[in-house]
């Protein structure tokens, strides 16, 4: 019945539906000189549009009357089955894991996909036999929701058909922000007035577009390292990080490296040391962040070691201990006291 509802009074009906992806999934809808796709929007009759940009995510818009876009849904579906089953030809795994869809949905139209004390999403994984997660959080800078789809491709064409017959009969109510991913955006240091972005581990002089960043840096007042009184020297260094927490950071440059061309974690630097700090237990978790995204990030940016110690009991605090040469250890310290 739900099925006839939706064909028959919804070739008339167009929907627009957003799925995030991987860079990798992408790169297999899009297909070698984009034939993938081509084949895909001729045989659906749906447009697909794909996000631009050098962005980890992109989103994939499949817009059309409702039975083109769940041709739409089924050949991606298929295709990632596909892919599954290639990458499964090549590895030791036995169990085949089930083809992932991400869809974006305003959070204004969940209530409804959930239902009365989650009615309504328990009555489409049970007659769909798919699973079906919707995110508690909104997507960064936007009003919208991911709601996950995985299972076998039949299971998520008919759980596509359900979720779209829902938000057929509850439109969003008041404006949507659409969720925009952010572009993967390299580390940038200043140093002597000249901006470099690091590759691996060299430092690479950076166009002069950021010349304006370094002056607005060097007005700020100069950050004294731990441990002293006044600052060493008022070199500064500007580090950007793009979809993150911090949009830029101010740093002195003696914290990041003492040569502008040497990133820490080379032969030059100076021998590795040891350094330990004590944090409270209850500020511990903003330090570590969502199953570790926090202090990884740390150590990513840093190129210390950091081990954080198991609570232990009667206690109030936790043992932090940075390894890594001083340059490492001091942009470690700054950026965990910036959380």
């Amino acid at each position: 019945e739900m099925e006839s509802k939706v064909s028959e009074g919804g070739l008339n009906v167009t929907l627009t539906i957003r799925l995030l992806m991987h860079g990798k999934e992408v790169g297999s809808i899009i297909g070698k000189k984009g034939e993938t796709v081509k084949k895909m929007r001729e045989e659906s009759g749906a447009r697909i549009n794909i996000s631009e940009g050098n962005c980890p995510e992109r989103i994939v818009t499949i817009t059309g009357p409702t039975d083109a876009i769940f041709k739409a849904f089924a050949m991606i579906a298929y295709k990632f089955e596909e892919d599954i089953t290639n990458s499964m030809s090549n590895s030791t795994a036995t169990s085949k894991p089930p083809v992932t869809l991400r869809l974006v949905v305003p959070a204004s139209q969940c209530g409804s996909l959930i239902g009365k004390g989650g009615s309504k999403i328990k009555e489409i994984r049970e007659s769909t036999g798919a699973q079906v997660q919707v995110a508690g959080d909104m997507l960064p800078n936007s009003t919208e929701r991911a709601v996950t789809i995985s299972g076998t491709p039949d299971a998520i064409i008919q759980c596509v058909k359900q979720i779209c017959v829902v938000m057929l009969e509850s439109p969003p109510k008041g404006a949507t922000i659409p969720y925009r991913p952010k572009p993967a955006s390299t580390p940038v240091i200043f140093a002597g007035g000249q901006a470099y972005t690091i590759q691996g581990q060299y430092a690479i002089p950076h166009p002069d577009q950021l010349t304006k960043l370094h002056q607005l840096a060097m007005q700020q007042t100069p950050f004294t390292p731990l441990g002293q009184t006044t600052p060493a020297f008022p070199a500064f260094a500007v580090l950007t990080v793009s979809g993150k927490q911090w949009s830029s950071i101010v740093l002195p440059l003696q914290a990041i490296t003492m040569s502008p061309c040497i990133c820490p974690g080379l032969d030059a630097s100076p021998p590795a040391s040891t350094h330990e700090l004590t944090i409270p237990n209850d500020l511990i978790g903003c330090i570590i962040g969502r199953q570790g995204t926090k202090i990884n990030e740390i150590r990513q940016m840093s190129g210390a070691q950091i081990k954080i110690a198991n609570a232990t009991e009667g206690s109030s605090e936790r043992q932090i201990t940075i390894t890594g040469t001083p340059a490492n250890i001091s942009l470690a310290q700054y950026l965990i006291n910036a959380r």
